[in-house]
């Protein structure tokens, strides 16, 4: 618990009926910079279908009362082999060894209260758990110069650095989405980040 809120691994029937809830706060969440996700209710209830399938993976979930105002993804990262295989082939690790944290979303007004620290805690509890040796993400490089930047905005580089992880130089995907002011999709470099359990 932080605060009023709960954070809590969901599983079974509490993951089913967080699914619309955690589809509708990833769009909501990613509306925002540096994403600007002109997001998809469809496409996002499928993606997330893939947590409910594979019992390696795991869904955190925050909650104020009953309402769900964030959450928090993972999965191995060879369960993602056929998006990132090729940002890690040069990489010395294999992606068997790795647990990939994919997503963090939560509300603004939640945002300082330490519930990211327990996003990352229950998801590398789990992937040690799982006998990963290390956990990664990525996140979206923007330009510093965009049009849509909003002033004052603060990169979380130094929350991830103090949580043990670094950038790995040359590890980036890339990934397509649809730009709240583009009229279609396309592609983004996504930046690894990395640390050992």
């Amino acid at each position: 618990m932080t605060g009023s809120v709960h954070v809590r691994v969901l599983q079974g029937a509490a993951l089913d009926t967080a699914l619309n809830d955690v589809a509708r706060l990833r769009i909501s969440v990613f509306h925002d910079w540096p994403y600007l996700y002109d997001g998809d209710l469809d496409y996002e209830r499928g993606y997330l279908e893939a947590y409910r399938n594979n019992d390696r993976a795991v869904l955190v979930g925050a909650f104020d009362g009953d309402q769900l105002v964030g959450a928090a993804t993972g999965t191995p990262m060879a369960d993602h082999a056929e998006d990132f295989a090729a940002a890690f082939a040069n990489h010395p690790v294999p992606l068997e060894q790795i647990f990939y944290c994919a997503e963090s979303v939560l509300l603004p007004e939640y945002r300082g209260q330490g519930i990211g620290h327990r996003f990352f805690d229950l998801r590398e509890e789990h992937a040690r758990a799982l006998g990963s040796h290390y956990c990664a993400f990525c996140s979206v490089v923007r330009p510093d110069d965009h049009p849509l930047k909003p002033d004052g905005y603060r990169a979380l580089d130094d929350f991830w650095r103090g949580r043990g992880y670094d950038p790995l130089p040359g590890v980036v995907a890339q990934f397509a989405w649809k730009d709240l002011d583009q009229p279609g999709q396309t592609q983004k470099p996504l930046q690894f980040w990395m640390r050992a359990l």
